[in-house]
């Protein structure tokens, strides 16, 4: 697998976004499995325990050494097509989302995390990088790409997103 930067900034309702995107050779259930369920989630990025159902998780980034236990207030979830809630609390927290959708036996994932200004693209679009290729080795049976092809070899192309002019 090529490392590549793939992010794009997108305004949304409640402010600047990083979006990124993956396209599966699988139905959306199979991938909305592997975004949703601890057992798969394990593979490429971490699990949580509770009760999704009540709205309020907690949830731990298991590929990062010193990741420690997030809560996650569930804001959306209409399975198998879209998801989003706010991780962490105070000033650490950060909300992200993600949509499916099929068509021809093939799963479009659209994932984006809130971000406080244009620059934590830098930092965060390698990394999102990083678990999105991390979960289409998982899928596809392959062995897991290395954070060093990621950042900051990425960092640059983050740096240089232009910020979309907001339209009314």
């Amino acid at each position: 697998m090529s490392a590549k930067p793939t992010g794009r900034l997108v305004h949304r309702e409640d402010g600047l976004y990083l979006m990124l995107n993956r396209l599966f050779n699988a139905p959306i259930e199979q991938v909305w499995a592997s975004l949703t369920r601890p057992v798969e989630l394990e593979k490429w990025i971490g699990t949580y325990t509770g009760s999704p159902a009540t709205g309020a998780v907690k949830f731990k980034m298991t590929a990062e050494p010193d990741a420690k236990w997030e809560y996650v207030s569930i804001r959306e979830c209409q399975a198998p097509h879209r998801f989003s809630g706010d991780f962490g609390e105070g000033e650490d927290s950060w909300r992200a989302l993600f949509h499916l959708v099929e068509g021809d036996g093939m799963t479009n994932l659209t994932f984006g995390q809130r971000l406080r200004s244009p620059s934590e693209a830098a930092t965060m679009g390698p990394g999102w990088d990083y678990y999105l290729d991390r979960l289409v080795a998982s899928r596809a049976g392959l062995p897991l790409p290395e954070w060093e092809h990621y950042y900051p070899a990425h960092a640059q192309f983050y740096k240089d997103l232009i910020v979309p002019v907001r339209t009314a």
